[in-house]
C-alpha cells in the first residue's frame, strides 16, 4: 500500500509539473504574440508614411509657440516663456520672429551675456537677409 501512495504521489507531481510547463509556454507565446501585434501596424504605418514625420514636427512647433504666446498674453515677463518662444521660433528659422522676445528678454535679464549675444547675432542674420 505504501507503494501505491507512493506512486499516486510521483504521478500527480509529474502532472503538475507537466501542467506548469505548459502554462509557461502559453504566456510565453501569448505575451510574445501581443508585442508583434503593437509593434507590425506601427512599422508597417512607418514604411508607408516616412515624410510625415517633418510635417508633423513642424505642426508641432507652431503648436508650442502658439502655446507660449498664451502664456505671454496672461504673463508678458514670463521668462520661462519667452526663452521657450524663442528657441521654438529659432527651430522653426523665423529669426525675425525670434528678435522680439529675445529683446524682451535681453531687458529683462541684462546680466546674460549669452542673450545679448544671440540678438546681437540674429539682428546681423536679419539685415543680411533684408538686403538679399
Amino acid at each position: 500500500m505504501a507503494s501505491s501512495g507512493e506512486q499516486y504521489r510521483i504521478a500527480r507531481h509529474q502532472k503538475i509539473e507537466r501542467r506548469k510547463r505548459i502554462l509557461t509556454i502559453v504566456s510565453i507565446v501569448s505575451f510574445l504574440s501581443s508585442g508583434v501585434f503593437a509593434i507590425v501596424p506601427t512599422l508597417q504605418q512607418a514604411i508607408q508614411n516616412p515624410q510625415s514625420a517633418p510635417a508633423s514636427t513642424e505642426l508641432s512647433l507652431h503648436q508650442q509657440a502658439q502655446g507660449f504666446e498664451l502664456v505671454l498674453q496672461r504673463e508678458p515677463e514670463n521668462q520661462v516663456a519667452l526663452y521657450g518662444l524663442v528657441n521654438v521660433r529659432l527651430r522653426l528659422q523665423d529669426v525675425q520672429g525670434a528678435i522680439a522676445p529675445l529683446e524682451k528678454l535681453v531687458k529683462l535679464q541684462p546680466e546674460h551675456r549669452h542673450y545679448k549675444t544671440l540678438l546681437e547675432q540674429l539682428k546681423k542674420q536679419g539685415d543680411k537677409s533684408d538686403r538679399s
